[in-house]
């Protein structure tokens, strides 16, 4: 249940003669429960299915009393549980077709962890585990030499981690290179990519920061979804622009 604020703007001061609420209304209701709650996210829970307000003649939103449950569900769900949209989607519409729905338990999980072994969240949000791989391993996988290797690492678009092995994603990176070297673009034309890349991945820090800091340890567990979020939607604006720089729609 959406709880109105005391005294602040509600159901009753702020919406309509006929109920329903306009998004900075909604915004007012909300913000109580999720400090960080903006109109912007409330966008994109709408552009991404989550709920769907009425539209004025002129094209206002307006959000009835069942929108603005719905929402603080998938605000929990994502706060509490963790749950990426697409599984919080299929959650609400189990619920709504009547169906028993079973949220995860509360906790920290590795990959392919069993549910049961799952440890309770009760201190600091820690650094989730990082899939790694070794230094031939990544050669390998990719099918390049010690001598491509180092080139890519000098251009900064692999770098090992602490240890000396690298995570997961410096195979997908090194895949992407070598695909990209079929067409003719060297490694040395791909550092603007990693310049751009850097700057986002430094915009989505800034935003996410202020989670980390956070005394509540809960908000800072939830610093790390915030992050993948925000990284989602940072990869998915980068190629639209890319694609409309080209004049090309990808598949």
């Amino acid at each position: 249940m959406v709880h109105t604020p005391s005294g602040g703007a509600g159901h009753g001061a702020a919406a309509t003669d006929t109920g329903l609420m306009s998004i900075g209304a909604v915004l007012n209701v909300l913000r109580d429960e999720f400090p960080d709650i903006t109109i912007s996210k409330i966008r994109f829970l709408e552009s991404e299915g989550l709920v769907e307000p009425r539209r004025t003649p002129a094209g206002y939103r307006k959000f009835s009393g069942a929108d603005v449950e719905r929402l603080g569900l998938v605000l929990r769900m994502q706060r509490d549980h963790y749950l990426p949209l697409k599984v919080i989607r299929e959650h609400l519409d189990a619920r709504e077709r009547g169906e028993a729905v079973t949220l995860p338990a509360l906790g920290r999980q590795r990959d392919g962890e069993p549910q049961h072994l799952r440890e309770p969240l009760s201190g600091p949000a820690e650094t989730p585990a990082r899939a790694r791989i070794g230094r031939a391993e990544l050669m390998a996988a990719a099918g390049i030499a010690e001598q491509q290797l180092a080139e890519w690492e000098s251009y900064g678009l692999i770098a090992p981690l602490s240890d000396g092995a690298y995570d997961a994603e410096a195979a997908t990176v090194a895949a992407l290179v070598v695909e990209l070297g079929r067409f003719g673009i060297e490694p040395r034309h791909l550092r603007v990519m990693k310049a751009a890349a850097d700057r986002e991945a430094g915009l989505v820090d800034q935003v996410v920061a202020p989670l980390r800091r956070h005394r509540n340890p809960q908000t800072r567990a939830h610093a790390q979804a915030r992050t993948k979020e925000l990284a989602g939607l940072a990869v998915k604006l980068h190629a639209a622009l890319v694609q409309s720089a080209l004049g090309v729609r990808l598949p």
